[in-house]
Formats: structure tokens, C-alpha cells, sequence
């Protein structure tokens, strides 16, 4: 059995400062995913032994940013999904093993006022396609920030947020089209009527306190790896982040 885990840590040199060497060691993954590390390359040298660590950095100081850490050494790593008007943000890390391949990915944010939604449906498309390109040569997982929430069920107040950033109907359109194209939503597979399951709740209203949260973290698999899902944990018992981090294990 394989454990996964992603987490967006909304910058690892703070979550550094709230416990995430604690949290990474009691998670004990075989691969973790990071999103949103906020980081440039040389700003930081992490001690993770016994994993291999491979970073993507946004051209922009202080901005998105991936990671993985890895026990086992892929066969090769590659960062971006192939365009060049999509991969100057550090969002995407695609690691191939001999029977899989894994994705780290943080989608970007429509943000206020929608001012990147247009953007957003543009990479929305050209990640689908990286994707089910992946998908056809092997088995994939993807996992991190899909900065969406899918259903009414996976956000505490889904009325006053209609066409807000992450739960309009062309985001939610968008990741209907992800499920479509062969993949599964692993945690909302195993729990289909599971509520107040959330993963991030913004730091402005307070909104952990009353678990007023979004489930914007995924794992998703494809299709054929659903019957080895064995779990999909939300750990929202671990703070550091305004994300929590997700788990996935599969017997692969």
C-alpha cells in the first residue's frame, strides 16, 4: 500500500513555523505534494531525509510554486504541462514510475472579481489535455489546489457563493469535464454523501473556528486505479496552512 499526501501550505517558509516538519513526519508519506510554496530556488534548503525533493518555481518572487518529496527515485520528472503561456507559475510537477504516473498541480485562482476567470477556462483546457495525454500511457494520480469546489455539498455556504472565484458555473463546468475525461474523485467515490468535509477555510472570516470551509483538495485517479483506492483521509486536525492536508492510499 502507497500513501500519498498533498497539502497547499500558503508558503513552506511560514508553515515551517507552524509545525510542518511535525505534520510531514506524522503523515509518514511515500510522496508529498506541496502547493503554493512561495518560493525561489536557493531560498530554502529542507532536510527531508530519505526523500528525493523536486521543486517548481514561479518566475514571480512570492508566488505559487510546487513540490514533491519522494521515497522512491522516478524514472523522470518534468515541470509544466508543455506551454509556455501556462508554465511561467510553477504549478505543475508530473513524476513517472514504472506502473503510474503522478501529478502535483495548483490550479490557478479566478480570483476577485473574476478578473482571471477567462485565463483560468484557457488552462482549464490545456491541463485536461496534458492530463488525459498522460492518463493514456499510464495509470495516473493527480492530486493538489483545484481551487474549485465541485458540488453544493463541498462548501459550508454554496447559495451566497455562487459565481464567486472557485464555485462558478464554468469552474464547477470545467472539473465535470475532468471526471469525464476518466477520472475519479476519489474521496467523493468512497463518501458520496459525506458533509462539512472542507480542506481550506479562509483566514479572513475566521472560517476554521466554525469549519465554514471548501473542499478544493483533491486526489484524482484514473478510472482503472479506483478499486486499488483503499482511503482518502482530510486531515483537518493539522494547521499550518489555511489548507489542510489530504491522503490517499492505494494498493498499487
Amino acid at each position: 500500500m502507497k500513501k500519498f499526501v498533498t497539502w497547499n501550505v500558503n508558503g513552506i517558509r511560514a508553515c515551517l513555523n507552524k509545525g510542518f516538519q511535525e505534520a510531514f513526519a506524522k503523515l509518514d508519506a511515500d510522496v508529498f505534494c506541496l502547493q503554493e510554496t512561495k518560493l525561489q530556488d536557493g531560498q530554502l534548503a529542507l532536510d527531508l531525509p530519505g526523500y528525493r525533493q523536486y521543486w517548481n518555481y514561479a518566475q514571480k518572487k512570492g508566488y505559487a510554486g510546487t513540490a514533491v518529496f519522494t521515497r522512491e527515485e522516478p524514472l523522470c520528472v518534468t515541470t509544466g504541462i508543455g506551454a509556455p503561456e501556462h508554465d511561467g507559475e510553477g504549478r505543475v510537477i508530473t513524476l513517472e514510475y514504472p506502473n503510474y504516473c503522478l501529478m502535483t498541480v495548483y490550479t490557478p485562482n479566478s480570483q476577485e472579481g473574476l478578473a482571471r476567470l477567462a485565463y483560468r477556462m484557457e488552462w482549464e483546457d490545456a491541463f485536461r489535455a496534458y492530463a488525459s495525454g498522460l492518463a493514456e500511457k499510464k495509470p495516473l494520480i493527480f492530486c493538489g489546489d483545484l481551487n474549485v469546489a465541485h458540488q453544493e455539498i463541498d462548501l459550508r455556504n454554496p447559495k451566497t457563493n455562487r459565481m464567486n472565484a472557485g464555485f462558478t458555473d464554468e469552474e464547477r463546468a470545467k472539473f465535470g469535464l475532468l471526471l469525464e475525461a476518466g477520472f475519479a474523485d476519489t474521496f467523493r467515490r468512497l463518501y458520496p454523501g459525506r458533509t462539512e468535509a472542507y480542506t481550506w477555510w479562509s483566514y479572513r472570516t475566521r472560517a476554521r473556528e466554525t469549519n465554514a470551509g471548501w473542499r478544493i483538495d483533491y486526489f484524482l485517479v484514473s478510472e482503472c486505479l479506483m478499486p486499488k483506492v483503499a482511503d482518502c483521509i482530510i486531515h483537518s486536525e493539522i494547521e499550518g496552512s489555511d489548507h489542510c492536508p489530504v491522503e490517499l492510499a492505494v494498493d498499487l
